[in-house]
């Protein structure tokens, strides 16, 4: 079958075309990632890209509890060793950078943190929750001044450096899910009047420039991004008048930056995004002259093959890999599938995390 045959990814070779998918395991005590962690991607190897959970760029983008960072020297040493492993075992691994913007409570910051957005629109159709007092309101953040823009995307310059220089084979810049930088990218949530608001090339530039930095810094085979269009995870709009139109865009001018890849998560089953976004990927890639990753509901090497047939190069796979480490192998040999704990996805300890039979 396709979906086993090998792939090179700008440069980085792939053992198949098979991709986990980033997914938040919330392990990361004091945001530093550790030897379980490393256990957990080593054992997981078998895929051909290892995708990691999104790991902020700054203390003021780690809204989460448990959530690593790559913003510290100690942090950094945390991928370093992860990285180290996941290469003795012949695998790959992109690390999912991102700023959680407003969807963030100041008891999950870090000392110093600031819950900072494109505009001063809170989320309030959910709670977020902390260790210390279970579920609490998101912050009401601060608007974004020009020079916090520029911070930002330095950060994300300074975590992509650090993190090629300890091994890791590349940067996955998160621009979905509801995170800043879709926030940047959705009217419902930039209200600015400058020129990072308002028509969707203004309102695309964030993410433009970001990646742009990010190139220039450790080069574009290394670069890929993640979007969601029409999803409406952490109170997005799902669909906007110029989505299209703003998706189409981003496209064509990430093309001119020739980086690796474009990520796009299906939300339609996980995420109640409605049934019509389909089509949005097919826009996306007839504009896009890279590597295309796509998935959805993958539990099966015939549902990977069916998307490898409808267009896309790479399929990703997220919980199945949770329960089942060794999912390569169950998959080529259409062996049953363990059933994960949802009750542990996000618990601090080894339990539903690293004692799935290898």
């Amino acid at each position: 079958m396709k979906v086993f045959e090998t792939f090179e990814l700008s440069g980085t070779k792939l053992k198949n075309r098979i991709v986990m998918a980033p997914m938040t395991r919330s392990r990361a005590i004091d945001n530093i990632p550790n030897d379980l962690m490393k256990e957990y991607y080593s054992k997981r190897a078998g895929a051909g890209l290892i995708l990691s959970e999104a790991t902020s760029v700054s203390p003021n983008g780690t809204g989460y509890p448990r959530i690593p960072g790559a913003y510290t020297e100690e942090q950094i040493n945390g991928w370093k060793n992860i990285a180290r492993g996941i290469h003795e075992n012949e695998g790959r691994m992109f690390v999912q950078l991102f700023h959680t913007g407003r969807v963030s409570a100041s008891l999950n910051l870090p000392n110093g943190g600031e819950t900072i957005a494109p505009s001063v629109v809170p989320l309030t159709e959910m709670e977020m929750y902390t260790d210390q007092e279970g579920m609490q309101p998101h912050d009401i953040p601060r608007e974004m001044t020009f020079e916090d823009i520029l911070q930002v995307q330095n950060e994300y310059v300074t975590a992509s450096k650090k993190l090629i220089e300890a091994g890791i084979d590349g940067i996955e810049i998160h621009s979905a899910n509801g995170y800043l930088l879709e926030q940047f990218l959705d009217p419902k949530t930039n209200q600015r009047n400058d020129e990072y608001g308002g028509n969707y090339k203004n309102r695309g530039r964030f993410v433009l420039e970001t990646v742009q930095k990010v190139v220039q810094a450790i080069g574009p085979d290394k670069v890929g991004i993640r979007f969601s269009p029409y999803g409406v995870v952490n109170g997005m709009s799902g669909e906007y008048d110029d989505l299209v139109s703003l998706y189409t865009y981003l496209a064509q001018e990430l093309s001119k930056q020739n980086i690796a890849y474009i990520h796009i998560a299906d939300q339609r089953s996980a995420m109640a995004a409605p049934e019509f976004a389909t089509q949005i990927w097919k826009t996306i890639g007839d504009n896009f002259n890279g590597t295309m990753i796509g998935g959805g509901d993958v539990d099966s090497a015939t549902k990977a093959e069916n998307l490898l047939e409808d267009g896309y190069d790479l399929v990703y796979i997220g919980r199945p890999f949770i329960a089942n480490p060794n999912l390569i192998d169950k998959l080529k040999h259409n062996e049953e599938l363990t059933p994960l704990n949802p009750d542990l996805l996000y618990s601090p300890g080894p339990e539903g995390y690293i004692d799935w039979e290898f």
